[in-house]
């Protein structure tokens, strides 16, 4: 997500920070290239124009030119900027649910992943909120629409409304209503048809639904991807159907990211949710301050301690900090930390929310290391015997090349994951020495307290995150990635593409 944005921003921002003392007319050449990068991103010339025109207002004044730390001053006040750029001045509201059944109405183009977030929605409230939901489609039109959300439920073990052919959209909405009042459900999700582009015939079918379902949230699905259209296509909404909300999907991809960006400042409507991937909990809400931190490089550590939560069992993590705490780093431990880079968003997407290394991202995927090392990795593991998955040290000659064969990769790549392995478990013996203070005693508050589970992010201590953060993430020693164990990011050493 915004990661041509935050390459080139972070160039500039780079050289602002090395230069020392700044002039006005640093600090506006700096500006002409952010706008450039602004423009090229897709966000609109008007909110551009106006968001330089602000930093430039407060980055010239002689308190930021004659500070101590200039660059740094000037860096503040863009991420400031941004902010308010992506949040606007109020920040958005829950969502409305809380008399049920709540109707939610899910608008958008045919194509934009609506169907999809449908069930990613209809997932986190079960989940996260603990709500009862029930979904129904009101797609009359596509091929197998009301079967791919029927589908879906199953998946995530959400209801779906029985499907009753020749039903109108305004008679299925009528009787999602009806069956979520007499199923005691707290939400009930109408996932509306689509087209590959707005017309009449479209609007007239939503705002028929609009007007018998009387939603609470009117949310707008939208491709990210699209750029300057998707904030044309939600202005165009919101002045026919009225629009709460907005969620901006394939948001993973290296878009250029115009549409968040501009979003807000255009419409006036607040981005709820950003989609990440095609996975069921690909989904996230949209924080202005945690995204404009992504995009200066800065990291988001509580968005990489989330994710680590989802995906890995309390017992699971209490097992590890105590194994971690001991020293002891083996083979099935190793591949409990690959999986759990895959689990998380894969090499790219775990870097990405790292405090000083979004920049190092593309790097490290020029060196080959990404998902397709990861898998390997995992591979070499499981061909392993449980003997030697516990006992890498007794891996010979005939043993490697057995174990290459059944991973269908060479003796060569074997031997660099045990050098990484070899690194890594030295520096679980280093940080077990180092005891109850220092960096294990922050690894473990960020896998969860004393001893492992989840750590509960509420209730912490923003001082003690921030700590945490900084020990496993600016300057980050060997064996220290949030939620993984105090692992290294797997491929960061001693194995890159092939020469």
């Amino acid at each position: 997500m915004f990661e041509s944005l935050s390459e080139r921003l972070g160039g500039v921002f780079d050289r602002l920070t090395k230069q020392g003392a700044l002039s006005a007319d640093d600090v506006k050449t700096a500006m002409r290239e952010v706008r450039v990068a602004l423009l090229e991103a897709d966000v609109s010339l008007p909110v551009a124009r106006q968001f330089i025109k602000s930093v430039e207002g407060k980055a010239t004044g002689a308190a930021v030119t004659k500070s101590v730390t200039p660059g740094q001053q000037v860096v503040k006040i863009v991420h400031d900027e941004l902010i308010k750029m992506l949040a606007g001045e109020e920040a958005a509201d829950a969502l409305k649910i809380d008399n049920p059944p709540a109707p939610i109405l899910m608008v958008g183009l045919q194509g934009s992943g609506k169907t999809t977030t449908t069930a990613k929605l209809a997932k986190r409230l079960k989940d996260r909120e603990g709500k009862r939901v029930l979904m129904a489609s009101l797609d009359t039109n596509r091929p197998a629409a009301m079967e791919q959300l029927q589908i879906l439920g199953t998946q995530i073990g959400v209801d779906t409304l029985p499907i009753v052919k020749g039903e109108s959209a305004v008679q299925i909405a009528k009787r999602a209503k009806q069956q979520a009042t007499l199923g005691g459900y707290d939400v009930y999700m109408l996932d509306t048809a689509g087209r590959l582009h707005i017309d009449e015939v479209l609007m007239d079918e939503v705002q028929a639904v609009r007007d018998v379902a009387n939603p609470r949230e009117t949310l707008l699905v939208v491709d990210g991807l699209t750029g300057q259209d998707a904030v044309n296509v939600a202005t165009e909404f919101d002045e026919k159907v009225g629009v709460s909300g907005v969620v901006l999907t394939r948001m993973d991809g290296d878009g250029r990211g115009g549409a968040a960006l501009s979003m807000r400042a255009v419409t006036g409507k607040p981005i709820r949710f950003v989609g990440l991937g095609e996975k069921m909990d690909a989904l996230e809400t949209f924080e202005a301050e945690r995204i404009a931190g992504r995009i200066l490089g800065m990291g988001d550590i509580v968005a990489l301690v989330e994710r680590a939560q989802e995906t890995l069992e309390q017992e699971q993590a209490e097992r590890m900090a105590k194994r971690f705490q001991k020293g002891l780093f083996n083979m099935n431990d190793m591949k409990n930390q690959l999986d759990q880079m895959i689990k998380m968003g894969g090499m790219q997407g775990v870097m990405g929310m790292m405090p000083g290394m979004s920049k190092y991202a593309k790097q490290a995927e020029d060196a080959g290391l990404n998902d397709k090392t990861i898998t390997h990795q995992i591979a070499l593991i499981n061909s392993m015997t449980k003997k030697e998955r516990a006992n890498p040290q007794i891996l010979q000659a005939s043993r490697k090349k057995r174990i290459a064969a059944g991973a269908g990769l060479e003796v060569s790549d074997l031997n660099k994951l045990l050098k990484m392995h070899r690194q890594m478990s030295d520096s679980m013996k280093k940080m077990a020495k180092m005891g109850k203070g220092g960096m294990m005693k922050q690894a473990m508050k960020m896998m969860g307290g004393k001893g492992g589970g989840a750590p509960d992010l509420a209730n912490m201590d923003p001082a003690e995150v921030e700590a945490a953060a900084k020990a496993m993430g600016g300057k980050m020693p060997k064996g220290g990635m949030p939620g993984l164990g105090g692992a290294l990011p797997p491929g960061l050493s001693g194995f890159g593409k092939k020469k």
